[in-house]
């Protein structure tokens, strides 16, 4: 199926833009340990690091953005949609997903405006002169591609709002306080510790 091909296409990317995101995190700590190490042994501060952080922040603060939609990291208010189920929840979750596209969408053209304005006057940053369209480029694109997998679940909801019997794809789903508690040791503990204190 063309949907699913296409979903597992676009999780492959947003995959790798969130470790993009991830190694400029671990980039800028050690930077930061650099910074912090030159200055007080050697005296010699790291040149241009405000300007380096101010143009990392873009990356990490938005390549992973799609992922974690992807996965439902994101904040969620869901003292209404966790009473909710079956086609009435998979409605106001796609009502709720379709308005936030459509606010990507509006973002997505003004970060494009930002970016092309800081090219054309060859804006740069005060310190070390490093320019600053980069960074504002990275934003459009994040948000573009935020933009495909909002519309993914827009038509995964739609599907479920067709037909809530069918196997809910490339959407998340609610999880309850004990599915959620469960994930969470799995991670910091390991599958196996979980089954082991099952068994």
């Amino acid at each position: 199926m063309t949907y699913i091909r296409f979903d597992g296409w676009l999780g492959h990317v947003e995959n790798f833009f969130n470790m993009i995101a991830a190694f400029s995190i671990l980039a800028l700590m050690l930077l930061a340990v650099a910074q912090v190490i030159g200055r007080l042994l050697f005296n010699i501060p790291v040149p241009g690091f405000i300007d380096i952080t101010e143009q990392a922040m873009a990356i990490f603060a938005f390549a992973g953005v799609a992922y974690c939609q992807r996965v439902g990291g994101h904040i969620r208010m869901e003292i209404v949609l966790g009473k909710l189920s079956g086609r009435t929840l998979y409605f106001c979750e796609m009502l709720g997903v379709l308005l936030v596209a459509l606010t990507v969408a509006l973002l997505i053209w003004g970060s494009l405006y930002h970016f092309e304005r800081s090219l054309m006057i060859g804006d740069s940053t005060m310190d070390i002169r490093l320019a600053t369209w980069p960074s504002k480029l990275v934003i459009p694109v994040a948000l573009a591609l935020l933009l495909l997998r909002l519309l993914m679940q827009v038509y995964g909801y739609a599907r479920l709002v067709a037909d809530p019997t069918r196997e809910p794809v490339a959407v998340p789903l609610i999880a309850d306080v004990e599915e959620t508690a469960r994930h969470e040791i799995e991670d910091a503990l390991g599958e196996d510790a979980v089954k082991g204190d099952a068994g």
